[in-house]
C-alpha cells in the first residue's frame, strides 16, 4: 500500500548561506583547534575556538564562531581532533555507566530471536523470505519454490558481503521477471550513494555490470535485461536522473530517459502490479505525480500522466484499463477516484469512487484481481477496509487493541485471494497476518518473539488526548508496566516525538523499550502537529509558518502529562531524532526546565544556515517544508525558532547529543556547532555530551546487534540521571 505523500523521513543536511563569505583559509580552520584539559579533579569538556563567519541576507548579520568545523572531506585534523576529543570526553563523563551499558546491551540483545526467518512473501515463481543466525549482524535472503520452503535456496548473504566493512549496507533488491537475476544496492560508507550489482542466481556470480552513483533501486523492464535506476547529483544527493541500462554493457552507454530539472522533486521508480507499466514518481513537499513507460518496450519513453501542478498530489494504481487515483484533487483529506488509462491526461475524466471526508483521511489502497482494499484515518487511528469490486460490499478490519499500527505488504500478485498486513500495539508484539479478502478471517503467521521472561498482560497502553496553550486537543499513546506504574507523580517518563513532513508515529511494539519500562518509566509519544495523525490539516498546522505549533504542542504534552501525574515533574526526559532533534533543540531553549535530560540524535539544528545553501543535500527539496529563507518572511520566522541560532544565557537540561561522521541527512557539524555554542551559553553545570561514530552515517550503525550499543548509551545516560542504577 502506497501513501501519497512523500516524506523525507530524514531531516536536512546542513548547508552554508548562498552567496556569503567564502569558508575561512584552511590555514584558519587548522588553527581552530581544540582546548581540552585533563587535571586532577577530571576532564574538562572540549572548548572549541572562536573564529567569526559573518552571513548577511535582508541586511540582517549572523555570526558564526564554529562555521570552521565543516569539512566537507571530513579530513581535517583539527575537526577530527575535535571530534575525538568529544568522543573522550562523554566516554569519561559516562564511563561510571559501563557496567549498566554492558547490562542493557545484554538485555537489549537477550530479547531478540536470534534464529529468525521472515514470513515468506510470494512474488512471481516464488516465495522470498530473509533469516538471520546466531551472533550474525545481517539477514541471509533466500527463496523456495513454494511457501514450506522445502526446496529453500540462498540469493544473497549479507553478512558475507559486510564481512570487510565497518559499515555496510545492500538495498533494493530486485529480481528480473523471470527470476534468474537478481540486482541490488550496496553502500559501505553510509552517505546512502549505492552501487548496484548483478548476481547471476545460477551460477552463483556476479555479472560485470557495476553501476556507481546511484539510490540503490532498479526496476526491470520485461525483457530480462534491460533495467532503470536512478542516479544521484554527488554533491547534493539528490536523486535526478532515470537511466535505462542494457545488461552487458558499460555505464558509460547508459540512455538518460529522464532528468529533474526541479529541484524540489524528488525522483523514485516503481512498476504496477500487473507488471505492465513503470512508474517514475515525482514528489515535492507540496505535490506530486507520475510519468507512465511501457514495460514491454525497451525503448518506451516516459510520459508525464498529466503535467504537475502546484499542491497537486497523487498517486496511481493501475487494474486492467482502469487507474485508481488517491489524490488531494478537491479533497484536503484525499478521496480515490477512477479514470480509464487511457483518459487519465484530463482531470475532467476522474470520477470518485469514495469522496473526501473532513474528518477522515484515506492513505492509500492495495489492489487484488476482484477487491480494493483502502487504509484511513480517524482521531488518529487508523484502519482498514475491504471492499469487493463486484458487490461494493465492505468489510472493515477489527483488532482487540484499542490504539495500534497496521498497514498492508508484500502484496504482489493480483489474483491473491489473501491480504497480507503488519499489525503491532505498544504492548502486542508485531504480528503477521494473512486476512480472507471475503469472509476477512484471520491467520496469524507469525508473532515477533521476545525472548526472556516477556508477558504482555505486565504491560497497559493508553490513549489521551491534552490540550495546548491554543485549545488544540492533541494525542498521546502511552506505555507502561502494570505492577510499577502508579499514577502519582512518581515515574520518570520519556516523552518522544517526531512531527515534521506529515510523518506519523503509530503507536508501535519495541522489545528495546522494555528496559525502561521495567525499571519504572512511563513512555509517551507525543502525536504533535507536523505530523497526519489528525488528518491532513494536522500536517498543514505544523509546517512552514506554522511550524511553532510543533514545538509548542511538545511542551504542553509535557506540561499535561505532569499534571495528570503520568510522570515525576523531577524526571521528565525527551528524545527525538533528525527532525526531532530540531524538535529537542527548539524545546530546550523554550522550556528547559520543564525536563531533567534530552537525547538528541542526529539533530537538524541549524536551520537557517541550512536552508541559504541549495548546493548541500536535500536543502531545496525542503522549501515546502520549512519555507525559503531567502524570502525575508521565512527567514524571520525560520530564525526565530532556530535552535542554533536561538541559544542564550539560561540553564539547559542534562543533554546527550549524538551524530554520525558520514551522515549524508544531518550533517555531522551541525550538531558539533550548536555542542560548541551551548557550552559557551549555557549557565548550568548540567551534563552536555557529544557521541559521534565515527564510521555511521544517519541511520547510525549497520548491524542489528551493534546498533544496540547506541540504544543502551542513550537508556544509560537517562537511567543514571534518574537515580537507577542497575
Amino acid at each position: 500500500m502506497k501513501v501519497v505523500q512523500s516524506f523525507a523521513l530524514a531531516a536536512l543536511s546542513l548547508a552554508v548561506l548562498a552567496g556569503c563569505n567564502k569558508a575561512p583559509e584552511q590555514k584558519n580552520a587548522s588553527e581552530a583547534s581544540v582546548s581540552q584539559e585533563i587535571n586532577m579533579a577530571g576532564v574538562t569538556a572540549p572548548v572549541a575556538n572562536k573564529i567569526p563567519f559573518a552571513m548577511e541576507i535582508h541586511g540582517d548579520t549572523r555570526t558564526d564562531n564554529y562555521y570552521w568545523m565543516r569539512d566537507d572531506e571530513r579530513k581535517d585534523p583539527a575537526v577530527i581532533a575535535h571530534l575525538n576529543a568529544e568522543n573522550t570526553y562523554t566516554d569519561a563523563m559516562l564511563a561510571h555507566t559501563k557496567t549498566l551499558q554492558a547490562t542493557l546491551f545484554e538485555e537489549l540483545k537477550g530479547r531478540i530471536q536470534k534464529d529468525d526467518d521472515s514470513v515468506p512473501t510470494k512474488s512471481g515463481d516464488f516465495y522470498y523470505s530473509s533469516q538471520t543466525r546466531g551472533e550474525n549482524e545481517y539477514p541471509t535472503y533466500v527463496r523456495s519454490s513454494d511457501a514450506k520452503g522445502t526446496d529453500q535456496k540462498v540469493i544473497l548473504d549479507v553478512n558475507e558481503l559486510a564481512k570487510d566493512h565497518d559499515y555496510y549496507s545492500a538495498t533494493g533488491l530486485s529480481v528480473s521477471p523471470n527470476g534468474n537475476l537478481l540486482a541490488y544496492g550496496e553502500d559501505t560508507v553510509s552517505r546512502r550513494i549505492y552501487t548496484i550489482l548483478v548476481k547471476d542466481l545460477n551460477t552463483g556470480k556476479l555479472l560485470e555490470d557495476k553501476l556507481e552513483g546511484t539510490d540503490g533501486d532498479i526496476v526491470w523492464a520485461n525483457d530480462n535485461k534491460t533495467f532503470y535506476y536512478i542516479k544521484k547529483d554527488l554533491q547534493t544527493l539528490l536523486g535526478y536522473q532515470v537511466y535505462r541500462h542494457t545488461l552487458g554493457t558499460p555505464q558509460a552507454q547508459d540512455e538518460l530517459v529522464y532528468e529533474e530539472t526541479n529541484t524540489s522533486y524528488y525522483t523514485g521508480l516503481g512498476k504496477s502490479k500487473d507488471k505492465q507499466e513503470i512508474y517514475i514518481w515525482h514528489g515535492s513537499t507540496s505535490a506530486s505525480g507520475v510519468s507512465v513507460i511501457d514495460a514491454n518496450d525497451a525503448k518506451s519513453k516516459p510520459t508525464r500522466l498529466i503535467e504537475r501542478e502546484e499542491n497537486l498530489e497523487y498517486d496511481i494504481a493501475k487494474h486492467g484499463d482502469t487507474y485508481y487515483i488517491v489524490t488531494n484533487l478537491n479533497a484536503v483529506n484525499f478521496q480515490l477516484m477512477t479514470v480509464h488509462k487511457d483518459k487519465a491526461h484530463d482531470k475532467a475524466n476522474w470520477r470518485t469512487l469514495i469522496p473526501a471526508r473532513d474528518d477522515i483521511k484515506l492513505e492509500g489502497i492495495d489492489l487484488f484481481a476482484d477487491h480494493l482494499v483502502y487504509k484511513e484515518r480517524e482521531m488518529g487511528q487508523s484502519r482498514l477496509t475491504i471492499r469487493n469490486l463486484t458487490s461494493g460490499d465492505e468489510q472493515q478490519l477489527s483488532f482487540n487493541d484499542s490504539s495500534y499500527m497496521i498497514h498492508a505488504y508484500g502484496n504482489n500478485e493480483l489474483d491473491s485471494q489473501s491480504l497480507r498486513v503488519y499489525y503491532a500495539s505498544m504492548t502486542t508484539p508485531g504480528s503477521t497476518y494473512d486476512i480472507d479478502l471475503n469472509s476477512t478471517a484471520k491467520t496469524l503467521l507469525k508473532q515477533q518473539q521476545v525472548m526472556g521472561d516477556f508477558d504482555a498482560d505486565n504491560y497497559a497502553s493508553e490513549r489521551l488526548f491534552i490540550t495546548a496553550r491554543d485549545g488544540v486537543k492533541v494525542p498521546v499513546s502511552l506505555v507502561y508496566r502494570k505492577d510499577k506504574f502508579k499514577k502519582d507523580g512518581t515515574n520518570p517518563l520519556l516523552q518522544y516525538a517526531y512531527g515534521s513532513y506529515g510523518a506519523t508515529m503509530d503507536p508501535s511494539f519495541s522489545s528495546g523499550r522494555l528496559s525502561l519500562l521495567d525499571r519504572g518509566f512511563v513512555f509517551a509519544i507525543a502525536h504533535i502537529r507536523g505530523s497526519q495523525m489528525l488528518g491532513r490539516p494536522w500536517y498543514e498546522d505544523g509546517k512552514l509558518l506554522n511550524k511553532k505549533n510543533t514545538f509548542n504542542d511538545f511542551v504542553d504534552v509535557t506540561k499535561g502529562l505532569v499534571t495528570q501525574q503520568y510522570g515525576n515533574e523531577e524526571q521528565i526526559f525527551a528524545m527525538g531524532g533528525s527532525a526531532g532533534g530540531l524538535l529537542m533543540g527548539a524545546v530546550a531553549n523554550q522550556a528547559p526546565e520543564l525536563y531533567q535530560g534530552m537525547v538528541a540524535a542526529v539533530p537538524f539544528v541549524d536551520v537557517v544556515t541550512t536552508m541559504l545553501d541549495a548546493s548541500l543535500p536535500l536543502t531545496t527539496n525542503e522549501y515546502g517544508e520549512w519555507g525559503n529563507p531567502n524570502d525575508k518572511v521565512y527567514y524571520d520566522y525560520m530564525l526565530s525558532y532556530s535552535p542554533y541560532d536561538q541559544v542564550s544565557k539560561q540553564a539547559y537540561p542534562n543533554m546527550l547529543v549524538t551524530t554520525g561522521l558520514h551522515d549524508s541527512q544531518v550533517q555531522y557539524f551541525e550538531p558539533a556547532k550548536w555542542v560548541a555554542k551551548l557550552r559557551d551559553f549555557k549557565t548550568d553545570d548540567n551534563k552536555l555530551l557529544f557521541k559521534i561514530d565515527m564510521e555511521a552515517g544517519h541511520g547510525g550503525a549497520s548491524g542489528r546487534f551493534k546498533s544496540l550499543e547506541d540504544t543502551a548509551l542513550n537508556y544509560a545516560f537517562m537511567l543514571d540521571l534518574a537515580g537507577i542504577k542497575k
